[in-house]
């Protein structure tokens, strides 16, 4: 069987740890481009001809009622939906040029370029440690050097080294929520994704562990690009570039987020973003 090659990204600076390199990516041109998108639950057509550019080392929140088919195109981005039985997906989607939708692209590889954050934090019961070295070591790094020089990179992004520096070996679990949470980020982070998907990263914390991770997110910009899915538009407002802003599967409307809560161009963003429905 041959090994589908990974898809092209922009290289990301990693302290002291040895990637395959990657081919470049200018900033005019989008990472991410959806062309029609639609995804299907058997008959049902839960997102319907999306069309969405993304650019590199932007923050693009999805916004809309439940039921609108946020979380489902997130999920198509990096084909988590293929685990659905009856899902399939038309369309185009690309990130870096490369169809991710083709059959010589390996889903695994996929998901190591476009890492994902879920809803309620979900660290596996191992050692801090043993978390964000998981995915390296299956990529082959071994060293302990590089092993201990990634572990620290990706919880300083994560703003959480301080905070767990002496106690690595403790057991992910005993962490509170938002420590989890970070931690997830943190292990999401040591694939060096150029995408970070975020599924309502903060709806199963409290407000003062909420704004640690939006604060994270603001940060992150620089090394990642991140679409976050949010039911809260203030969050959206207070983190994002650009928002879009998804109704019964359509999308509605893409532009900055300042126009988006100030601006809008359609009767049906203003009436959300004002609370008339949703």
């Amino acid at each position: 069987m041959t090994t589908a090659p990974p898809i092209a990204i922009p290289p990301r600076e990693i302290a002291s740890v040895n990637l395959p390199p990657a081919l470049p990516m200018t900033a005019s041109a989008p990472l991410m481009r959806a062309r029609d998108v639609s995804v299907f639950y058997g008959e049902f057509e839960a997102i319907k001809k999306v069309s969405l550019d993304i650019f590199p080392n932007d923050i693009v929140a999805l916004i809309g009622p439940s039921g609108c088919g946020k979380s489902t195109f997130l999920r198509s981005i990096n084909r988590i939906n293929d685990t659905i039985v009856g899902c399939r997906v038309a369309g185009e989607l690309t990130i870096g040029g490369q169809d991710v939708y083709d059959p010589n692209v390996d889903p695994v590889r996929l998901r190591r370029q476009v890492g994902m954050v879920f809803q309620r934090p979900n660290p596996f019961p191992r050692s801090i440690f043993d978390n964000i070295t998981y995915g390296p070591r299956l990529q082959g790094i071994k060293r302990r050097d590089e092993l201990e020089a990634l572990v620290e990179d990706c919880l300083r992004k994560a703003a959480l080294w301080d905070e767990v520096k002496d106690r690595l070996r403790a057991n992910a679990m005993s962490l509170s929520g938002g420590q989890q949470q970070r931690l997830c980020i943190a292990r999401a982070l040591a694939s060096r994704p150029a995408i970070l998907l975020m599924d309502e990263p903060t709806a199963a914390l409290d407000p003062i562990a909420t704004g640690k991770i939006e604060e994270l997110v603001v940060q992150l910009k620089s090394v990642v690009t991140i679409i976050i899915v949010t039911h809260n538009m203030h969050q959206a407002a207070r983190v994002s570039d650009f928002t879009a802003f998804f109704y019964v599967g359509q999308l509605i409307e893409h532009d900055r987020t300042r126009t988006i809560f100030t601006m809008p161009a359609k009767k049906q963003t203003e009436e959300y973003i004002t609370g008339r429905f949703g």
